[in-house]
């Protein structure tokens, strides 16, 4: 009997709320059919900008329209018109804490999600997050980064035991089932952000966000949507910023994720090092694994910008 190669999926069946793949291997076995039913995916928007007539707010909105029109449930966190709480403090427990002397925030949100004792607006985030299939992090870049508010988000959402524990994280985080992707606006051209322009790599400058933050929590990230310099640029640009946003929208569920190096490659006795056998095998590549894991070589190009390099 043959066997299926599962190397190559070609569109078989199309509607608005079902996709059927073949893999396209002409095997004289039966192939395997992926469903994808986008009736039944919950997206989360986390959306940081404060203006409803910003770019980030047409990106947000384009998203809001092209998947609720897919049949998905599409859910907005707007942080600044919920005005949330970007510090986590103590008083993201009620009740009692384990140790108020020595307050370790970690440990004592650890314990509360256990008990129940996080705070309402954390409570609500983590509900719209564990429903959720897909979340978009609509930003504008601030320092290289997150918004303060988005960052607070990170913070006091992603709690341990909630988002992560020794055992469930990176490619057996506890979020592996679900994807994610950063779609911002930066303030500089594209230029700048290259590996010879000013600004550095923005393959560097992603690598904490998507590996540090995302991946670190198990999530399946999606190459980043990248809105080079909007404000510098003609009207006529940004609608196609915004066009090729849409247009990349109707396929977003069904992308290959970025690569990052599976934890089962790294010796945990041996303080999650990368295994011999595995550095062995990179020695006569030209690029290292990834931007993070790079074993003192050229960082692979657009590792954090592009799925399947």
């Amino acid at each position: 009997m043959g066997e299926c190669c599962f190397t190559k999926f070609n569109v078989v069946f199309f509607s608005p709320t079902n996709i059927r793949f073949g893999c396209g291997c002409h095997s004289n076995v039966t192939c395997i059919f992926l469903f994808l039913d986008l009736a039944a995916n919950k997206v989360l928007i986390l959306y940081a900008h404060q203006s409803s007539g910003s770019f980030n707010a047409a990106a947000k909105n384009a998203a809001v329209e092209v998947l609720t029109a897919q049949g998905c449930t599409v859910e907005v966190s707007d942080l600044y018109a919920m005005k949330f709480k970007a510090t986590a403090t103590v008083e993201d427990i009620t009740g009692e804490v384990k140790n108020a002397e020595h307050f370790a925030y970690a440990e004592e949100s650890k314990l509360a999600w256990e008990e129940g004792k996080l705070s309402a607006d954390i409570t609500e985030e983590q509900r719209k997050l564990s429903e959720a299939d897909l979340i978009i992090f609509q930003f504008p870049m601030y320092w290289f980064t997150v918004p303060a508010i988005m960052k607070g988000w990170f913070d006091r959402v992603l709690t341990q035991g909630f988002a992560y524990s020794d055992e469930k994280r990176y490619s057996l985080g506890i979020f592996k089932e679900k994807r994610a992707i950063l779609s911002f606006t930066t303030g500089s051209h594209e230029s700048m952000f290259s590996a010879n322009g000013i600004n550095g790599d923005m393959n560097v400058t992603l690598w904490p966000l998507q590996n540090g933050i995302l991946h670190y929590c198990g999530f399946q990230v999606l190459a980043p949507q990248i809105f080079w310099a909007p404000a510098r640029v003609p009207a006529e640009t940004r609608s196609a910023m915004l066009e090729a946003w849409r247009t990349r929208l109707q396929g977003l569920l069904g992308e290959e994720p970025l690569s990052f190096t599976p934890v089962d490659c790294f010796d945990r006795e041996k303080g999650f090092q990368l295994k011999p056998e595995v550095h062995e095998k990179q020695a006569t590549k030209e690029f290292g694994l990834t931007v993070g894991t790079h074993l003192g070589k050229p960082l692979p190009p657009n590792n954090q910008m592009k799925a399947g390099v």
